[in-house]
């Protein structure tokens, strides 16, 4: 069992030493990228290493962060320019990728390699979660299909999760990243607590939520740009624009130079949010919309014209609008739980921090400010728009000229946005192909920055195809989010924690790694230890993941139905790819 402190990924030879956990020593730099013979106590051993050296940092008075750098970095911050100059001249000029080349490498070159990588602040990371977060224009429509007692428990809820989240990934992380061994991957703390099957799983659905996150900004891009130009441009042309866009912003290669956009992609939302709020509240819905709002989904009856082709007027709901359809209601909680998938991509957030311990006043900063201002905003548009909000909600304002200056705007975000899951999915796959199997270089030295260079349009391209490929393509990304996105967020986080708290809680004073030797001393193992290390210390912890683990699988149950069920109702008529001319938004032909 992959929670016992004997670890069984010792190999055959090491086995009959397995409750003392013994391990011939090797010099980290020396091990595999992923080595199953490296145990939890080693891993923590030298985690412990580095948030000491972490802490005895003092940083120097004109690095510190004031309230005008953190708003607007890179005006009044001190550029990261030169600091990652002199972080990358510490990087050892061998490709430390080659086990074979790593021999000459010495302790300090292999730590310095990793402290390189590590040059994010959290004033960058608030903006880049903020970012991350899949938006507020969703919220209105999870508000019409809730009802304002549910949408407001629900959102406060899932968002109070989110958080609770983050901190678990935090915990994790803390404990078990280290420069001699960087956890750089949510597949990297999945390895480290579970082994090698988890890491697999991770990686797999994180690379596919990613690339069909990037997939699908470009697709929905090249909606709004064809409705923009009113359907004059070729619409795989419109999304073909957003692709080679991505060509040139991928090209940011460090999340702390990402910084800067991610600021301007968080302003661009607001601008959009005061916008769509100014214009509902003084001119009526978009009627003409009426079959694909949240009214229409829930009832049709609610948003159907009379005789005299006057629509109902607005209305709203205390509870549930329509409790005989349930799965419509299910699809407006998912608008709200997806509004917080940004922990899919913390583990990459802190592997690039300076000091990851500052990760939480970014993670919650960011939780704080997209809960009151998507909860303002979805109110606010519920309270005036009601059963006629669409999604994303400023489609569903009447003038036309407000209309189009919303999704221009949107598209602009968007793309920040995609280019965002572009630089970490390329990383995923990077670390996790490129270095594993070929060698190839860290993305600190030339050549790593090459293929970096050659690997961004390689990997839109493929977002783009995918896109193009399958009609009605946020149709299918819903079941996607629901299968990857909501896991990542709900489910995975409760499930990593429950084991680091058993490893961790299980060991005594006298156990643990010892560097010099490389032994590590167990004097326990098998269902005993597990047993000890759930029922020590906070056991309360362990019991509520085991709770949340099962409750975010029953959620994520809930979507997939929901999803499918939705997308058996789209695909009952014939739907258009990104591979034409004609736009699937251009109803009149």
């Amino acid at each position: 069992m992959a929670l016992d402190g004997g670890d069984p990924r010792l190999s055959v030879d090491e086995g009959a030493f397995g409750g003392q956990g013994i391990v011939a020593y090797t010099r980290p730099q020396m091990r595999a990228l992923h080595d199953p013979n490296v145990t939890f106590e080693e891993y923590h051993y030298y985690a412990g290493l580095t948030r000491a050296e972490e802490d005895g940092n003092v940083v120097p008075k004109d690095e510190t962060r004031g309230f005008l750098s953190t708003v607007i970095p890179g005006k009044f911050g001190k550029p990261v320019v030169t600091d990652e100059k002199r972080r990358a001249s510490m990087v050892p000029n061998v490709n430390i990728s080659d086990p074979d080349r790593r021999a000459s490498v010495t302790d300090e070159e292999w730590t310095n390699a990793a402290r390189a990588m590590r040059t994010a602040t959290a004033g960058a990371v608030f903006f880049l979660i903020t970012t991350d977060i899949l938006g507020p224009f969703g919220l209105p429509y999870a508000f019409a299909t809730t009802g304002w007692g549910p949408g407001v428990a629900l959102y406060t809820v899932f968002g109070f999760m989110a958080g609770f989240s983050g901190w678990l990934l935090w915990q994790c992380f803390m404990g078990l990243d280290s420069y001699q061994y960087p956890c750089k991957s949510y597949g990297d703390l999945g390895f480290r607590l579970w082994g090698s099957p988890a890491r697999y799983v991770f990686n797999v659905l994180q690379s596919i939520q990613l690339i069909c996150s990037v997939a699908s900004i470009i697709i929905s891009n090249g909606e709004a740009l064809s409705e923009a130009t009113k359907f004059k441009l070729c619409y795989a042309v419109c999304c073909l624009v957003w692709a080679l866009a991505g060509f040139f912003l991928g090209q940011i290669r460090t999340l702390q130079n990402f910084g800067w956009l991610a600021n301007f992609a968080v302003w661009i939302n607001l601008l959009i949010m005061f916008i769509t709020m100014g214009v509902a509240a003084h001119s009526p819905p978009l009627y003409s919309a009426a079959g694909g709002s949240a009214g229409y989904s829930v009832n049709p009856a609610l948003v159907t014209p009379d005789a005299n082709g006057n629509y109902p007027a607005v209305t709203h709901s205390a509870g549930l609008p329509n409790t005989a359809n349930f799965g419509a209601s299910v699809n407006g909680l998912m608008q709200a739980v997806y509004a917080y998938g940004g922990a899919m991509i913390f583990v990459e957030f802190m592997s690039e921090m300076k000091r990851p311990r500052d990760f939480l006043k970014g993670m919650w900063g960011a939780q704080f400010f997209i809960y009151i201002c998507y909860m303002i905003y979805g109110l606010f548009m519920y309270g005036y728009q009601g059963q006629y909000l669409q999604n994303p909600s400023y489609l569903g304002i009447s003038p036309y000229n407000w209309q189009t200056a919303g999704n221009v705007l949107a598209m602009v975000s968007a793309l920040i946005a995609a280019a965002l899951y572009g630089n970490i999915g390329v990383k995923v796959l990077y670390n996790n192909i490129a270095v594993e199997f070929f060698r190839a270089p860290p993305l600190t030295q030339k050549m790593g920055k090459y293929l970096w260079v050659g690997f961004i349009p390689v990997y839109w391209s493929i977002a783009f195809i995918i896109g193009a490929a399958i009609p009605d393509f946020s149709g299918f990304i819903a079941i996607v989010a629901a299968t990857c996105i909501l896991h990542f967020t709900y489910t995975f986080p409760p499930f990593l924690h429950l084991a680091y708290n058993i490893k961790m809680n299980a060991l005594r004073p006298d156990e643990g790694f010892d560097p010099a030797t490389g032994r590590v001393t167990l004097h326990d193992t098998g269902f005993a230890r597990i047993r000890r290390g759930f029922m020590a210390k906070n056991w309360y912890i362990n019991v509520w993941n085991v709770i949340y683990f099962f409750g975010a699988l029953a959620t994520a149950g809930l979507g997939i139905w929901a999803a499918v069920e939705n997308l058996i109702l789209i695909y009952a008529e014939p739907q258009l790819n990104a591979f034409g001319c004609a736009s699937p938004l251009n109803v009149a032909g």
